[in-house]
C-alpha cells in the first residue's frame, strides 16, 4: 500500500524528526483551523481538534499550541491559505502537495523551480485527484494495543477500513470522513496516538529501483525543504 511518509520509513522519519521545520508547519495548520473553522475552541472546531490531535501526536508542546491558535484569532493575523499542487517527477513518480502559504505566487515559482531543475513537471491542478484515496490514518504502539482482533472489532463501528502491523507499529485506516469518530474511539480507549493525519494513499502504487528512488528522492527532498510545504504523497510503494 502506497502512502505519504511510509516508504523507506527510517530516512523519512529523519527528514520530519527536524522540529524546526515540522512545529511551523503544524502551527500553520492550527491557524488554518481557526480561521475556517472560526472559533478557537476545539470543541466547537472539529477541524480545529483534528489539527490539535496531530500536533500532539508530534508531541508539540502545549504553549506551542496555543500560540498558534492566539495568532490565528489576532486581527492582524497573516492570511494563510491551503493549496494544493500536482508533480510529476522522474520515472513516472506523481507528487500530491499540499501547501499552507501567505503567497502562492511565491509557492507556485519555487515548486516549478525545484521541479525544472531535477526532473520534474508541474501538472493541471486536479490531475492526481483521483489517483489518490483520502484516508484517515492512526499510529499506536503494539505493545499497548492489547487484543488486536477486539481493536479491530471495536474501531470498525468507529470506521475502520483496515489495519496494519509494521513492527512495534499499528497502522489504523479508515475514510477520510471517520477521523472524528475514531479519534474519538482511540480515546476512549485511552491509547496513546503517536501519529494522527488525514492523508492520500495513492490506489495504484508502483516499485521503483534504487537508483530510480535517488533521483526521485533529489526531487522529493527539496520539496518537503520548502517552508510552505505541509505534506507530500506520493504513488511510491
Amino acid at each position: 500500500m502506497g502512502r505519504a511518509f511510509e516508504y523507506r520509513r527510517a530516512s523519512k522519519e529523519k527528514r520530519w524528526d527536524k522540529m524546526s521545520k515540522l512545529f511551523p508547519k503544524l502551527g500553520k495548520a492550527i491557524s488554518i483551523a481557526v480561521k475556517e473553522g472560526g472559533s478557537g475552541d476545539p470543541e466547537m472546531n472539529s477541524k480545529l481538534r483534528t489539527a490539535i490531535m496531530a500536533a500532539k501526536a508530534q508531541n508539540m508542546p502545549k504553549d506551542n499550541i496555543e500560540a498558534a491558535i492566539k495568532r490565528a484569532l489576532g486581527k492582524d493575523g497573516i492570511q494563510i491559505t491551503e493549496v494544493n499542487y500536482e508533480i510529476k517527477a522522474p520515472y513516472g513518480a506523481l507528487f500530491f502537495v499540499e501547501c499552507a502559504t501567505d503567497n502562492t505566487t511565491r509557492t507556485v515559482a519555487n515548486l516549478k523551480s525545484y521541479a525544472n531543475k531535477l526532473g520534474g513537471q508541474m501538472l493541471t491542478n486536479n490531475s492526481l485527484e483521483f489517483m489518490f484515496a483520502r484516508k484517515a490514518h492512526f499510529e499506536i504502539n503494539k505493545t499497548t494495543a492489547g487484543d488486536l482482533e477486539e481493536l479491530e472489532l471495536t474501531l470498525i463501528d468507529a470506521g475502520l477500513d483496515s489495519m496494519e502491523i509494521e513492527e512495534e507499529i499499528v497502522h489504523i485506516y479508515g475514510d477520510y470522513t471517520s477521523f472524528g469518530t475514531l479519534a474519538n474511539a482511540l480515546e476512549e480507549l485511552k491509547l496513546e496516538v503517536k501519529k494522527a493525519a488525514l492523508e492520500r494513499i495513492a490506489t495504484n502504487p508502483i516499485e521503483f529501483s534504487e537508483e530510480q528512488l535517488i533521483e526521485i528522492e533529489k526531487l522529493l527532498d527539496k520539496i518537503e525543504e520548502d517552508d510552505d510545504v505541509q505534506a507530500v504523497f506520493t504513488n511510491i510503494a
